[in-house]
């Protein structure tokens, strides 16, 4: 019986769990990690890509619409994280999360993003647009915004029999995901500047040898840290 008594020993419980942790060459996935102890350590890049405005969404356009939108928004993004070598792994309502590793993690996840705010504005806003009247009676604008981090993080596998899934510890994980929350105007990718710093040519400068990305100051857990954001989309 699920009540105090038993809720209070399965606390005690976890508490005293000691995990038996391992290093990963690949992203886990929720098979990969025993439920009850275990705890796998890569070093990867984590990107959220986060639908903005969805309660002004689902408030103007019947909820048919607003299913149709974000199901295209979280297709695009879905689709763009593996082909750029990404891993997805968690959807949480309008938001995706894509793991990357390898060497070319940071500069692959940075391109990801910018294609998918190039999805977002030229793809899906004009086809909404044009297939629905609550969208364009209304003058919504579709957005989105991508956090990026990269660093080590470790998989953690956590619920019950059955209803589980894992979760990432780590600031990488933490950082990108609160990175997705920002919503300032064009500047729809940010990074970390672990990421930056490890930036290839092809993902920081653009065609006319302009550096696309800007640095902006960002407190996260009490900390101020340096971040760099982009308006600058790609076409996939």
């Amino acid at each position: 019986m699920t009540n105090e008594s038993f809720l209070k020993d399965r606390v005690e419980s976890l508490f005293r769990t000691e995990f038996d942790q391992r290093d990963g060459r690949v992203v886990p996935t929720t098979e990969d990690v025993v439920l009850k102890n275990g705890a796998v350590k890569i070093d990867a890049a984590f990107l959220y890509a986060d639908l903005a405005g969805s309660a002004k969404l689902s408030k103007a356009c019947p909820w048919s619409t607003t299913a149709k939108i974000i199901r295209a928004f979280l297709d695009c993004s879905t689709r763009l994280i593996i082909k750029h070598g990404g891993h997805v792994r968690s959807f949480d309502g309008d938001r995706v999360m894509g793991v990357f590793v390898g060497d070319s993690k940071n500069s692959n996840a940075s391109i990801c993003g910018r294609e998918i705010h190039w999805s977002v504005r030229k793809i899906i806003q004009p086809a909404a647009e044009k297939q629905f009247k609550s969208v364009s009676d209304n003058g919504i604008e579709i957005r989105n915004c991508s956090g990026i981090d990269a660093g080590e993080v470790r998989a953690v596998r956590s619920g019950v029999r059955d209803s589980n899934d894992l979760i990432w510890i780590g600031k990488a994980a933490s950082l990108s995901a609160k990175l997705s929350d920002v919503r300032d105007g064009g500047y729809c990718t940010y990074i970390s500047s672990r990421i930056y710093n490890k930036l290839s040519k092809e993902a920081k400068f653009d065609t006319d040898g302009k550096n696309m990305w800007e640095a902006r100051s960002f407190v996260f857990a009490d900390e101020t840290e340096t971040v760099y954001r982009s308006g600058n989309w790609k076409k996939p």
